[in-house]
Formats: structure tokens, sequence, C-alpha cells
């Protein structure tokens, strides 16, 4: 996760990731895909530089 960012958002990457890993999806890009979901929460909610505005 990029420097800055919230522990609760954090905390929801490690699940993310941990879920995916016990769940068998993705395999080998559990790590990825768990930052690219938050990453994408972070941007809908405006707390990135170039957030959506929508």
């Amino acid at each position: 996760m990029p420097k800055g960012v919230s522990p609760k958002r954090e905390r929801e990457y490690q699940e993310l990731e941990h879920k995916f890993e016990k769940e068998g999806r993705y395999k080998g890009r559990e790590e990825e895909v768990a930052a690219r979901i938050v990453n994408k929460q972070r941007a809908k909610a405006g707390e990135t530089k170039s957030g959506h505005s929508k």
C-alpha cells in the first residue's frame, strides 16, 4: 500500500489479501487484486490526489 494510507485502508487490504488466499481466488495475484480494490475505493472516496468526482 502507498505511504500515507489510513490504518482503516491498510487493515482492509490485509483482510482482502487473506480472504483471497483462504478462498484460493486470484492465485498468485492476491496482493495485486487487494491493492487495486482498496486503491479504487480510496479514489472513489476522494482520499487520493486524483480521486474520482462521481
